[in-house]
């Protein structure tokens, strides 16, 4: 969320407020969660009327909240499907965000099937997200490999028995993947 604020708030001290306060993590995982913007925005601007032009912003200018793809990590998409690896994916996204994010991302395009916590109204890491992607992707979860940065969602696929890689950047994935033979 930073990342659209910082350019919104000029003071810091006001900034790290907001984030703690009005559009914070907690109130973005809702939509992440299934919880339509239209609840979720009048709602919020009630409680905090004074921010009612920047709570807007989330909603007309959220893919601004997204620094970008990690470096390195398209190019490992782009080498595993060359060698024909089955890709899926498990995203937590508002419905309506990803609607506006996925046109961005051609990358995407290599996956079979992408799970969005939004339009499922399931977000990880509650097992029933990963129960369900490994029923849509046809694969049983020892056969998958789930890579996320959240320790949580780690943990959550881990107890399932999906493989896992707590991601922290594209070099250790690479390395990963190659002594899993996959790259």
């Amino acid at each position: 969320m930073r990342a659209l604020f910082e350019k919104l708030i000029e003071d810091e001290a006001e900034l790290d407020w907001f984030l703690e306060n009005v559009v914070t993590e907690e109130w973005h995982f809702e939509h992440d969660a299934g919880r339509p913007l239209a609840d979720m925005l009048p709602e919020r601007k009630a409680l905090f009327p004074d921010y009612a032009d920047l709570i807007d912003a989330y909603a007309t200018r959220f893919l601004e909240t997204v620094p970008g793809p990690v470096p390195g990590t398209a190019d490992l998409i782009e080498r595993l499907a060359e060698r024909r690896i089955p890709l899926f994916a498990i995203t937590n996204f508002g419905a309506e965000f990803w609607d506006m994010f996925r046109p961005t991302q051609p990358v995407l395009a290599h996956f079979g099937d992408i799970v969005v916590s939004g339009i499922e109204k399931l977000a990880k890491p509650d097992p029933a997200i990963f129960k369900l992607a490994a029923q849509r992707f046809d694969c049983v979860p020892q056969d998958m490999l789930l890579i996320d940065d959240n320790a949580a969602n780690i943990a959550a696929a881990s107890a399932l028995d999906w493989h896992v890689h707590h991601f922290h950047h594209a070099e250790g994935l690479e390395r990963d993947l190659a002594s899993r033979g996959l790259i």
